[in-house]
Order: structure tokens, then sequence, then C-alpha cells
């Protein structure tokens, strides 16, 4: 049975001292209310934070997470962050081609390819993100623009170390847009993904793969998308930053 996860993503939110008590609030909830069996958690605060916040979780309940990382190993690089200093501070995952990333910092497909090779190299698991924009939806090419980001940044990879990438799919038309999208909308191109990644690597790794929903997932609307059979979970913004919330997103399964 492939793993379920729901992984907070709290972009650029909180300071130190209000992200220490987020991941606090929440390892005394998973506590009292553990996780469901073959759920995992995961939470990716800022750089800033990854070194404190990981003195206050158990990682056998929370996987330390990051949302970027270098595309190269190190080296004059100023600002960057590599795979390295990330192990370093105890993180476990990176998230990679996160929609935000592709659109305001113009990062491409041989760029993302790259943070993928590092990440698995350095022995931490990818979570790279696909997904299309309202145009292209509207388009109609949606499984196009998708095919094409998992090809471009993935497809490379030998079996043995895709099978240790998790992929989450953004629809971004329907982030912070007041737009909607269905379970069945989610489940239809979950399924598509998974047939892909059949096609390029065989029907056991697809099967065993894990692929989260990174659209408007909250409390109210989780169990209906969790139970479709190829959403595997969820990449959660805005409600992984109310640790009770979080939680209840957790439950969901």
């Amino acid at each position: 049975m492939r793993k379920r996860i729901v992984a907070g993503n709290w972009k650029m939110n909180t300071d130190v001292a209000t992200g220490v008590k987020l991941a606090s609030d929440l390892m005394q909830l998973l506590k009292v209310q553990p996780a469901p069996e073959n759920v995992g958690v995961a939470i990716a605060p800022p750089f800033t934070h990854l070194s404190e916040v990981s003195k206050v979780i158990d990682p056998s309940k929370i996987c330390l997470a990051s949302q970027n990382c270098a595309s190269e190993a190190k080296g004059a690089y100023t600002g960057e962050v590599s795979v390295e200093m990330l192990k370093s501070v105890d993180v476990m995952a990176v998230i990679i081609g996160h929609s935000e990333r592709r659109a305001y910092y113009k990062e491409d497909y041989a760029t993302l390819a790259k943070k993928v090779d590092l990440t698995i190299q350095g022995g931490l698991r990818p979570i790279f993100c696909c997904g299309e924009v309202l145009e292209e939806r509207n388009a109609g090419i949606q499984n196009k623009i998708v095919e094409a980001q998992l090809k471009e940044s993935l497809f490379h990879l030998s079996n043995e170390d895709f099978s240790k990438v998790i992929i989450a799919y953004e629809p971004v038309w329907a982030i912070g847009t007041g737009v909607v999208a269905s379970p069945e909308q989610a489940q239809e191109i979950h399924k598509f993904i998974r047939s892909l990644v059949a096609a390029r690597y065989g029907a056991q790794i697809a099967d065993d793969l894990t692929i989260l929903y990174g659209g408007s997932c909250k409390s109210s609307n989780a169990v209906e998308i969790f139970s479709k059979p190829d959403v595997d979970g969820g990449l959660i913004g805005g409600a992984a930053l109310d640790a009770a919330e979080f939680h209840k997103i957790v439950q969901s399964f």
C-alpha cells in the first residue's frame, strides 16, 4: 500500500518564534491523536526556521521539509541554500518546482531536474510539483502541460531513483482564485499522472507512487478529495498555518 502524506507548505509566513510554536502545537496534537495508520505528516517552514523547528518535532511523527534548494551543490552562489546545508539541520524532503517558483523565479525544466538530482543524491526525498495555470486549463491542454513537466524534469531518473519521488499536483487556477477544483477533476489528472508513470516505469512503481493534491484543501473538503483512488494526500498551503486545522486534515483519511 502506497504511503499517504499530508504536507504543510508554510511559504513566506511566520517568524521563527511563531513557527516554532506552530510546530510545537502540531506535535502536541499528534501525540494526543496520532496520524492514521500509513499516513505521514510533513511541514516545510522557511529556511530561517528549520534548525529551531527541528528541535521541537519528533522525526518519527513529523518529517521536516524545505520549500526549495539550490540547483548547485556548493560554491559562489550568494543567497542559495544547498542540499548538504539542509541535511545538516535534519531536513528529510525538499519541495521542488512549486508553481510560485516556476512563475516568479522562472525556474525551468533543466534547473528543476538538477534540483531533483541533487536532492536524491543527498539522500532526501523530492516533493515534485506540477500543474497548469487557468489559461492552459481553459485551452484544454492541462494534460500536455503536466506531461511535459514530468518528462523534462523527472523521467531521466532510474527506476530506483524515481521510486524516491513524491509528486504534488497543483491546479494553479484553483489556488487563491475563488475557483474551486472538484474532487473529480483532481482524480482525473492524478489518474493521468499515474498512467504516465506506469508507461515509463511500469505498473508497480506507478502504483507505489504517492501523488498529493496541491489545490485549496482544508478540513471541510479533505475527506472527499482524499477518498479518490489516485489522491494520496495533500500539499497544504494556508490551512497549514493553523495547527488545529492542519491536524484535522491529517485525520481526513
